[in-house]
């Protein structure tokens, strides 16, 4: 049977190998981290001693793959050039911290066109990762979005317009909550099934290397991104455990980014997610 491989996104305060050991008390072996505070530009820096600490821990206790989130102020679909160059200055940081971590993805939003239109800000976000000097070993990955506004990512096809347009190796991560709120419907095994297929024939099964599993607070279709614990929100205990169990996703490492309420934290979401595969 495949093992399953699950964690959640963990805080690094106080350093990042820190990140391993509340992972594993989460009862987790995989991951997501931020590199930095996700409000600011600032990168600052982690130190060696850190960095050693973070591979080794993460070695000899089999977590991973981890996965870093990149910044929440990053656009590559922006017309302005200063947050465009910005954007470009943080995700080489991003991708150079991962290759100094031993970390294999980094992933990020695609961001807001904002009157470019949707193949102008395809166009930007493709130029602007092929100007990434990616370490070998490390993958940029693009995440599917709830697609509120003018946000690129709530159709298969804006990833799939990325990853076509550029000559850099690219590869995706969906967050289920993201697609249940740009229209998915992943709330019953047939819309499971039917969403999995479309994004089989419109991006590739192969380019999906991770997911962010969240539940969603609010309905289908409604571009409102809210998480919700796993198997308590619209997608539901049926969504969840058609979507853990589908066999062409048993291998793909799950990241919760849920929310810390009503007592339930990211160990009470990771059981649920173990007790939901089969």
């Amino acid at each position: 049977m495949t093992e399953l491989r699950v964690g959640a996104h963990e805080s690094i305060a106080g350093g990042v190998s820190n990140a391993v050991d509340d992972l594993l008390e989460d009862g987790g072996n995989c991951g997501q981290i931020f590199t930095h505070s996700p409000q600011v530009w600032n990168h600052g820096e982690i130190d060696d001693e850190e960095v050693e600490r973070f591979r080794k821990s993460s070695d000899e206790n089999d977590v991973g793959p981890w996965v870093i989130h990149s910044s929440y102020l990053v656009n590559l679909c922006t017309p302005k050039d200063d947050l465009r160059r910005k954007s470009i200055e943080s995700m080489q940081k991003e991708v150079d911290a991962a290759d100094r971590l031993g970390v294999p993805y980094v992933n990020v939003h695609l961001g807001a066109h904002t009157g470019a239109g949707v193949e102008g800000g395809l166009d930007n976000a493709a130029s602007a990762l092929e100007e990434l000097d990616v370490p070998n070993g490390v993958t940029v990955l693009v995440e599917s979005d709830a697609g509120s506004g003018t946000k690129l990512g709530g159709e298969f096809e804006h990833l799939a317009g990325v990853l076509d347009r550029c000559d850099l190796d690219l590869d995706v991560c969906l967050d289920t909550a993201h697609a249940f709120a740009a229209g998915y419907d992943l709330s019953t095994a047939e819309g499971v099934e039917e969403t999995v297929a479309e994004l089989d024939d419109v991006v590739g099964l192969e380019h999906l290397k991770y997911v962010h599993l969240n539940d969603s607070k609010h309905a289908c279709g409604t571009h409102k991104d809210e998480h919700a614990h796993i198997g308590e929100g619209l997608i539901g205990e049926e969504g969840m455990r058609a979507f853990l169990n589908h066999e062409d996703l048993r291998c793909v490492p799950l990241a919760l980014e849920t929310p810390t309420e009503n007592g339930k934290s990211f160990a009470w979401n990771i059981q649920r997610v173990k007790e939901l595969r089969d």
